[in-house]
Protein backbone atom coordinates (compact mmCIF):
# COMPACT_ATOMS: atom_id res chain seq x y z
CA UNK A 1 0.00 0.00 0.00
CA UNK A 2 1.66 3.43 -1.02
CA UNK A 3 2.87 5.67 1.77
CA UNK A 4 2.86 2.75 4.23
CA UNK A 5 5.94 2.83 6.88
CA UNK A 6 7.79 -0.81 6.27
CA UNK A 7 8.31 -1.30 9.25
CA UNK A 8 4.29 -0.85 10.44
CA UNK A 9 3.26 -4.13 9.98
CA UNK A 10 5.86 -5.19 12.22
CA UNK A 11 5.37 -2.82 14.96
CA UNK A 12 1.73 -3.35 15.21
CA UNK A 13 2.05 -6.41 16.01
CA UNK A 14 4.45 -6.05 18.51
CA UNK A 15 1.89 -3.80 20.11
CA UNK A 16 -1.19 -6.26 19.50
CA UNK A 17 1.32 -8.88 21.37
CA UNK A 18 2.33 -6.16 24.49
CA UNK A 19 -1.80 -5.60 24.61
CA UNK A 20 -2.91 -3.03 22.33
CA UNK A 21 -6.43 -3.13 21.08
CA UNK A 22 -5.44 -0.05 18.52
CA UNK A 23 -2.22 -1.47 17.22
CA UNK A 24 -1.85 -0.01 13.75
CA UNK A 25 -2.91 3.52 15.03
CA UNK A 26 -0.41 2.71 17.69
CA UNK A 27 2.23 1.76 15.20
CA UNK A 28 1.63 4.81 12.94
CA UNK A 29 1.75 7.68 15.78
CA UNK A 30 5.52 5.85 17.10
CA UNK A 31 7.01 5.72 13.86
CA UNK A 32 5.61 9.34 12.97
CA UNK A 33 7.26 10.54 16.37
CA UNK A 34 10.00 8.25 15.37
CA UNK A 35 10.69 11.12 12.61
CA UNK A 36 13.32 8.75 10.54
CA UNK A 37 15.74 8.00 13.84
CA UNK A 38 15.99 5.10 14.37
CA UNK A 39 17.57 5.10 17.80
CA UNK A 40 14.66 7.44 18.70
CA UNK A 41 11.89 5.44 17.69
CA UNK A 42 13.61 2.22 19.42
CA UNK A 43 13.25 4.23 22.45
CA UNK A 44 9.69 5.47 22.59
CA UNK A 45 8.61 1.81 21.12
CA UNK A 46 10.58 0.10 24.62
CA UNK A 47 8.85 2.88 26.67
CA UNK A 48 4.96 1.68 24.86
CA UNK A 49 5.95 -2.07 25.24
CA UNK A 50 7.03 -1.40 28.56
CA UNK A 51 3.55 -0.16 29.60
CA UNK A 52 3.72 3.89 29.61
CA UNK A 53 0.37 5.64 28.36
CA UNK A 54 0.88 6.11 24.48
CA UNK A 55 -0.13 9.85 25.46
CA UNK A 56 3.20 10.17 27.58
CA UNK A 57 5.62 8.43 25.35
CA UNK A 58 3.89 10.78 22.38
CA UNK A 59 4.05 13.62 24.77
CA UNK A 60 0.83 14.93 24.28
CA UNK A 61 -2.70 14.13 24.27
CA UNK A 62 -6.01 14.51 21.69
CA UNK A 63 -8.61 16.27 22.63
CA UNK A 64 -11.56 17.76 21.37
CA UNK A 65 -9.75 18.64 18.40
CA UNK A 66 -6.53 20.02 19.83
CA UNK A 67 -3.20 18.01 20.75
CA UNK A 68 -2.68 19.02 24.99
CA UNK A 69 0.90 18.48 26.35
CA UNK A 70 1.30 15.60 28.65
CA UNK A 71 4.30 14.53 30.97
CA UNK A 72 5.52 11.52 32.96
CA UNK A 73 2.88 11.17 36.61
CA UNK A 74 0.28 13.66 35.02
CA UNK A 75 -3.75 12.37 34.82
CA UNK A 76 -3.65 11.74 30.82
CA UNK A 77 -7.57 13.52 29.14
CA UNK A 78 -9.81 11.05 28.45
CA UNK A 79 -12.43 11.11 25.35
CA UNK A 80 -15.06 10.94 28.16
CA UNK A 81 -14.43 14.26 29.42
CA UNK A 82 -15.73 15.76 26.66
CA UNK A 83 -19.00 15.69 27.92
CA UNK A 84 -18.02 18.32 30.08
CA UNK A 85 -16.67 21.03 27.76
CA UNK A 86 -20.03 20.43 25.61
CA UNK A 87 -22.44 21.12 28.58
CA UNK A 88 -20.03 23.75 29.78
CA UNK A 89 -19.69 25.47 26.72
CA UNK A 90 -23.48 25.77 26.04
CA UNK A 91 -23.83 28.01 29.47
CA UNK A 92 -21.07 30.36 28.22
CA UNK A 93 -20.15 33.19 26.10
CA UNK A 94 -17.35 34.99 24.81
CA UNK A 95 -15.51 36.92 28.02
CA UNK A 96 -17.20 34.94 30.46
CA UNK A 97 -15.81 33.71 33.70
CA UNK A 98 -14.60 30.35 34.33
CA UNK A 99 -12.96 27.97 36.35
CA UNK A 100 -11.46 24.84 35.15
CA UNK A 101 -11.29 23.35 38.48
CA UNK A 102 -9.10 19.54 39.17
CA UNK A 103 -7.70 20.89 35.67
CA UNK A 104 -5.13 18.39 35.09
CA UNK A 105 -3.24 19.45 32.15
CA UNK A 106 -6.01 22.09 31.25
CA UNK A 107 -7.61 20.06 28.29
CA UNK A 108 -10.46 21.33 29.29
CA UNK A 109 -9.67 24.89 29.09
CA UNK A 110 -8.18 24.63 26.25
CA UNK A 111 -11.27 22.78 24.39
CA UNK A 112 -13.15 25.74 26.01
CA UNK A 113 -11.39 28.53 24.97
CA UNK A 114 -11.58 26.69 21.15
CA UNK A 115 -15.49 26.45 21.50
CA UNK A 116 -16.32 29.67 22.90
CA UNK A 117 -13.22 32.30 22.46
CA UNK A 118 -11.77 34.17 24.72
CA UNK A 119 -12.53 33.74 28.94
CA UNK A 120 -11.89 34.93 31.66
CA UNK A 121 -10.51 32.00 32.92
CA UNK A 122 -8.51 29.91 35.67
CA UNK A 123 -7.51 26.65 36.13
CA UNK A 124 -6.76 24.90 39.48
CA UNK A 125 -4.90 21.97 40.65
CA UNK A 126 -3.44 20.36 43.77
CA UNK A 127 -0.66 18.72 41.50
CA UNK A 128 2.67 20.94 40.78
CA UNK A 129 3.58 19.33 37.88
CA UNK A 130 0.23 19.38 36.08
CA UNK A 131 0.10 23.05 36.97
CA UNK A 132 3.47 23.60 34.97
CA UNK A 133 1.93 21.64 32.43
CA UNK A 134 -1.43 23.43 31.89
CA UNK A 135 0.18 26.58 32.42
CA UNK A 136 2.14 25.53 28.75
CA UNK A 137 -0.76 24.72 27.20
CA UNK A 138 -3.07 27.37 28.54
CA UNK A 139 -0.70 30.15 27.70
CA UNK A 140 -1.84 33.88 28.32
CA UNK A 141 -5.34 32.22 27.39
CA UNK A 142 -5.85 32.04 31.15
CA UNK A 143 -4.47 31.86 34.68
CA UNK A 144 -3.44 28.79 36.48
CA UNK A 145 -3.01 28.61 40.15
CA UNK A 146 -1.58 25.67 42.49
CA UNK A 147 -3.69 24.55 45.40
CA UNK A 148 -6.55 22.64 46.84
CA UNK A 149 -9.65 23.29 45.23
CA UNK A 150 -10.96 26.64 45.69
CA UNK A 151 -8.54 27.99 48.17
CA UNK A 152 -6.30 29.38 45.69
CA UNK A 153 -9.06 31.36 43.02
CA UNK A 154 -8.50 35.09 42.89
CA UNK A 155 -10.77 37.13 45.15
CA UNK A 156 -12.87 38.77 42.23
CA UNK A 157 -14.23 35.82 41.07
CA UNK A 158 -15.87 34.74 44.35
CA UNK A 159 -19.39 35.05 43.81
CA UNK A 160 -18.89 36.10 40.07
CA UNK A 161 -18.21 32.62 38.18
CA UNK A 162 -20.48 31.69 35.24
CA UNK A 163 -18.94 28.13 34.88
CA UNK A 164 -17.47 26.08 37.39
CA UNK A 165 -15.90 22.93 34.66
CA UNK A 166 -14.83 20.06 37.00
CA UNK A 167 -13.16 16.62 36.49
CA UNK A 168 -12.23 15.80 40.03
CA UNK A 169 -11.17 11.99 40.81
CA UNK A 170 -14.06 9.79 41.28
CA UNK A 171 -12.54 6.55 41.59
CA UNK A 172 -13.72 4.53 44.82
CA UNK A 173 -10.30 3.74 46.16
CA UNK A 174 -10.66 0.08 46.72
CA UNK A 175 -11.23 0.60 42.82
CA UNK A 176 -8.29 2.05 41.62
CA UNK A 177 -6.24 -1.39 42.19
CA UNK A 178 -8.57 -2.25 39.42
CA UNK A 179 -7.63 -0.11 37.20
CA UNK A 180 -5.74 -0.02 33.69
CA UNK A 181 -2.09 -0.57 34.48
CA UNK A 182 -1.41 2.47 32.40
CA UNK A 183 -3.66 5.07 34.64
CA UNK A 184 -3.05 3.35 38.19
CA UNK A 185 0.94 3.19 37.62
CA UNK A 186 1.58 5.51 35.89
CA UNK A 187 -0.84 8.73 37.13
CA UNK A 188 -0.77 9.82 40.70
CA UNK A 189 -3.30 8.94 43.18
CA UNK A 190 -4.66 12.28 43.79
CA UNK A 191 -6.25 12.50 40.44
CA UNK A 192 -7.79 9.19 40.59
CA UNK A 193 -8.85 8.44 43.97
CA UNK A 194 -12.20 10.03 45.13
CA UNK A 195 -12.55 8.24 48.75
CA UNK A 196 -14.61 5.08 49.82
CA UNK A 197 -17.36 5.76 47.25
CA UNK A 198 -15.33 7.88 45.06
CA UNK A 199 -17.43 11.77 45.65
CA UNK A 200 -15.75 12.77 48.90
CA UNK A 201 -14.06 15.59 46.43
CA UNK A 202 -17.98 16.18 44.84
CA UNK A 203 -18.89 16.83 48.04
CA UNK A 204 -16.78 19.23 48.91
CA UNK A 205 -17.28 20.89 45.97
CA UNK A 206 -20.96 20.63 46.24
CA UNK A 207 -20.86 22.55 49.38
CA UNK A 208 -17.87 25.37 48.07
CA UNK A 209 -19.11 25.89 45.05
CA UNK A 210 -22.04 28.31 45.75
CA UNK A 211 -19.94 30.69 47.06
CA UNK A 212 -17.81 31.07 43.81
CA UNK A 213 -20.52 31.07 41.88
CA UNK A 214 -23.01 33.93 40.25
CA UNK A 215 -26.61 33.34 40.19
CA UNK A 216 -27.63 31.34 37.92
CA UNK A 217 -23.81 30.21 37.25
CA UNK A 218 -23.54 26.34 37.11
CA UNK A 219 -21.13 23.69 38.12
CA UNK A 220 -20.75 20.97 35.23
CA UNK A 221 -18.56 17.81 36.99
CA UNK A 222 -18.18 14.54 35.28
CA UNK A 223 -18.96 11.75 37.27
CA UNK A 224 -19.54 7.76 36.35
CA UNK A 225 -22.83 6.82 35.44
CA UNK A 226 -22.94 4.36 38.08
CA UNK A 227 -22.33 7.44 40.36
CA UNK A 228 -24.78 10.48 38.98
CA UNK A 229 -27.10 10.16 40.90
CA UNK A 230 -25.28 10.26 44.45
CA UNK A 231 -23.29 13.18 43.02
CA UNK A 232 -26.57 15.10 42.23
CA UNK A 233 -28.47 14.46 45.43
CA UNK A 234 -25.04 16.02 47.05
CA UNK A 235 -25.53 19.18 45.01
CA UNK A 236 -29.12 19.25 45.58
CA UNK A 237 -28.55 18.97 48.72
CA UNK A 238 -26.69 21.76 49.04
CA UNK A 239 -29.30 23.87 47.21
CA UNK A 240 -28.73 23.90 43.30
CA UNK A 241 -30.79 22.63 40.90
CA UNK A 242 -29.34 19.79 39.46
CA UNK A 243 -29.77 17.42 35.95
CA UNK A 244 -27.50 14.29 35.12
CA UNK A 245 -26.32 14.78 31.54
CA UNK A 246 -25.24 12.19 28.91
CA UNK A 247 -23.35 12.09 25.92
CA UNK A 248 -23.37 8.08 24.65
CA UNK A 249 -20.44 9.10 21.74
CA UNK A 250 -17.85 9.03 24.42
CA UNK A 251 -19.43 6.94 27.04
CA UNK A 252 -19.16 10.34 29.21
CA UNK A 253 -21.78 11.54 32.16
CA UNK A 254 -21.88 14.85 34.04
CA UNK A 255 -23.83 15.82 36.78
CA UNK A 256 -24.82 19.94 36.01
CA UNK A 257 -25.82 22.17 38.99
CA UNK A 258 -27.15 25.40 38.50
CA UNK A 259 -27.03 27.93 41.45
CA UNK A 260 -30.79 29.42 41.89
CA UNK A 261 -31.16 33.02 41.04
Amino acid sequence: MPGVHPARAALAARLRAAGSVFAEDEADLLLDAGDGDPVRLRGLVQRRLAGEPLEVVLGWAAFDGHRVRVVPGVFVPRTRTTVVVEHAARRLQRYDRVVDLCCGVGAVSVALLGRVGALDLVAADIDPDAVDVAAENIGDRGIVVLGDLFDPLPERFRGAVDVLAVNAPYVPTGAVATMPTEARDHERRVALDGGADGLDVHRRIAVGAGEWLRPGGAVVIEVSAEQAAVSAAAFTAAGFAVSVETDDEVDGTCVVAVRPS
